[in-house]
């Protein structure tokens, strides 16, 4: 067992020393792309001014007599765009693969000044991640960087769900860890082919009113991945990395799209993927607090003064808990304003409103 004052040592002479807290950058939206295809890779300019992360994919979606062409294509792209204040990541391929020792190699010895999270697919514990960080930790060390490369869990098996404690807290390198619904429905044998969402056969049913059982009865679908992102959420709070949500495959659906992006909101969640740009404009109004709860909470943290005690505001009590419940989205709402100056004037007429 590795004893805990090494663990922020770095695993590779010269290597980087490990970060000890992650930063809690803007990633309302984790939007995926493909460098092996040329029309999305001209558009990336474009989108680095409209996400807060773009990922470079090389994973499950970019096909097997394509897998080079990707990983040229990203490290060309690295090379030649400027993404400003956006986050550039990459999901390499899964560790089984004949591609992965590869993509690693490659992406850290060229580019890995540019990049900033490695999204690592099917994890199924802590042995992977410690597997992925010697080994960064060594390709830190031939490529001379200054900044540690941080590592992206992908909770897409049941044993990564059985797991995701450990997981979570498996290297400094850990910033965050994303639902893969798609391979952890199949993994558990889940009888769904939807990538994300709920199902119409998962649901609860009213009483019966009667004699006849089907006569008034009122059916509610519910969330099939409730459990596993808030299991997912606890790990992420407990190690001090950050929860996403990951895809949603019904492009047309964007009503349901946004009610599953809102539950793992509000579950804790701090964002998540995007396949589509029509996704984008969901994700950053989902994971944006609306102005009027950032307005409240302001007002709360104002009344409360040093946090402790109670107050009537409005009706309501609020407490050292409600103080702490609303530092939560007023910090939130204050790393979104410094990147979106729009948010940044919203919040704050609102919460000018409120105080007066």
């Amino acid at each position: 067992m590795r004893s805990p004052k090494d663990f922020f040592a770095p695993l590779a002479v010269g290597a980087p020393d490990p970060v000890r807290e992650i930063p809690p950058l803007p990633s309302r939206m984790i939007h995926f792309f493909d460098p092996s295809n040329e029309k999305m890779a001209a558009k990336v300019p474009d989108l680095a001014k409209k996400v807060d992360v773009l990922l470079g994919n090389l994973e499950d979606a970019v096909r097997a007599d394509r897998k080079e062409a990707a990983r040229r294509g990203l490290v060309e792209i690295a090379r030649s765009t400027d993404f400003g204040s956006t986050q550039l990541w990459t999901r390499i391929n899964s560790l089984d693969s004949p591609w992965v020792l590869d993509d690693l190699l490659t992406l850290v010895t060229e580019i890995g000044d540019k990049l900033d999270v490695i999204m690592v697919p099917k994890v199924e514990g802590a042995q992977d991640i410690h597997y992925v960080d010697r080994l960064l930790a060594q390709l830190e060390a031939r490529a001379g960087l200054t900044r540690p490369l941080l590592v992206h869990a992908i909770l897409e098996t049941a044993s990564g769900v059985a797991n995701v404690e450990e997981i979570a807290g498996a290297s400094p390198r850990m910033q965050g860890i994303s639902l893969g619904p798609a391979d952890l429905a199949a993994s558990r044998r889940m009888k769904t082919t939807r990538v994300g969402g709920g199902h119409p056969g998962y649901l609860v049913r009213t009483d019966p009113v009667g004699d006849d059982l089907n006569e008034g009865r009122t059916t509610y679908q519910q969330d099939l991945w409730h459990y596993t992102v808030a299991r997912m959420v606890d790990a992420c709070a407990m190690h001090g990395i950050l929860p996403y949500y990951g895809p949603f495959g019904d492009i047309r659906d964007v009503v349901a799209c946004e009610d599953q992006f809102r539950n793992a909101f509000l579950l804790g969640c701090v964002g998540t993927w995007t396949l589509h740009p029509v996704q984008v404009d969901i994700a950053r109004r989902v994971f944006s607090p609306e102005p009027s709860d950032v307005a409240w909470a302001r007002k709360v943290i104002a009344a409360m003064g040093d946090g402790t005690g109670a107050v009537m505001i409005d009706g309501k009590m609020q407490d050292d808990a409600s103080v702490k419940q609303c530092r939560v989205v007023a910090e939130l709402a204050d790393r979104l304003a410094e990147r979106d100056p729009e948010l940044k004037q919203a919040y704050d007429e609102a919460t000018e409103e409120a105080l007066a």
